[in-house]
Formats: C-alpha cells, sequence, structure tokens
C-alpha cells in the first residue's frame, strides 16, 4: 500500500453517513439514487444496531476514513452474504485498498458463518475495471440479468465461495 499506514474498524459512527456520501460520490461511478442507498445503509445501521443486518468496515488512513465495505446475510439462507458495497476514495484508488477491504470483508463474513459470498455491479463499460477486480480475487460470474439497472445494462452477479 505505497508505505500507507491504514487501519481497519468496524464500528460505525455517526458521521460515517456523511463520510460514507462524500467517499461513494468521489468515485464518480454511482448515480445520487445509488449514493443515497449507500447512505442508508449506514443509518440503519445506527438506528437498529447489528440487527440491521448491515455490516461495515472502514479504511482509515492518516486520520481519515478512505474507504468501506458493507455487507450483510442474505435472508432465508444458511451461509449466504452479500458484499452491498467496496467503496475506495477516487485520491486513495490503485494503492491496493481495495484488496485491503474485500480480504478483510471476506474474513469477517466467514467469521460469522458465511459460505457464500455475493457480489453484484453494471455490466457497463465504466465498471470494467470493477468485474476484473472481482475476477482478480477469485469471483466467478453466477449470473448476468440483461436489461436489469435500464436498457443496455445488465446486472452482473458474482460468487465466491469462502
Amino acid at each position: 500500500m505505497s508505505g500507507e499506514q491504514v487501519t481497519l474498524r468496524d464500528s460505525v459512527r455517526g458521521e460515517d453517513a456523511r463520510i460514507v456520501r462524500e467517499i461513494t460520490e468521489s468515485t464518480g461511478f454511482f448515480f445520487p439514487g445509488e449514493v443515497d442507498t449507500a447512505v442508508e445503509l449506514v443509518e440503519e445501521r445506527l438506528s437498529k444496531g447489528p440487527r440491521s443486518g448491515y455490516h461495515f468496515l472502514f479504511a482509515e488512513s492518516g486520520g481519515k476514513t478512505v474507504g468501506y465495505c458493507a455487507y450483510g446475510p442474505i435472508a432465508c439462507t444458511q451461509a449466504s452474504f452479500d458484499m452491498y458495497w467496496i467503496v475506495v476514495a477516487k485520491e486513495h484508488r490503485g494503492r491496493g485498498l481495495g484488496t485491503l477491504l474485500i480480504d478483510a470483508c471476506e474474513r469477517a463474513i466467514s467469521s460469522l458463518g458465511g459460505k457464500r459470498i455475493y457480489v453484484e455491479t453494471s455490466s457497463r463499460k465504466l465498471y470494467d475495471p470493477t468485474r476484473a477486480f472481482y475476477r482478480a480475487r477469485g469471483y466467478s460470474e453466477a449470473a448476468v440479468l440483461e436489461d436489469f439497472y435500464g436498457p443496455g445494462d445488465a446486472k452482473v452477479i458474482y460468487l465466491k465461495l469462502v
């Protein structure tokens, strides 16, 4: 990570809703409604605690939160989890933080009894690096739902067994 000292925390703080918004917006990848959804997960966790089903890991460097992942168990399954979000602030991309976060997220899911991790993304060209990132970390394409997000924008679902 290019000499950068990074720590991870799993506690969710009041300011994390604002921080998640800033980080998610900084990437240029997400529509405003998607950013709102990311923030809603934080707010749900803050209001309901662990029973919300949403778990977070935040990457911090130099006293600043620079990335996060959000995950949780999939209702009505025995050991399947969704990795809802894995986002690194634009100015911190390309430093290995995504790999650090996904590895830590996988360990956390495994410690909660998770055996299957699902992650989804868009088929838009913008997301080519995202799909390559998942494949490079052992995720296999499990399904493609054509025109899911809109015409010509499929949902690509990846799976990893842990």
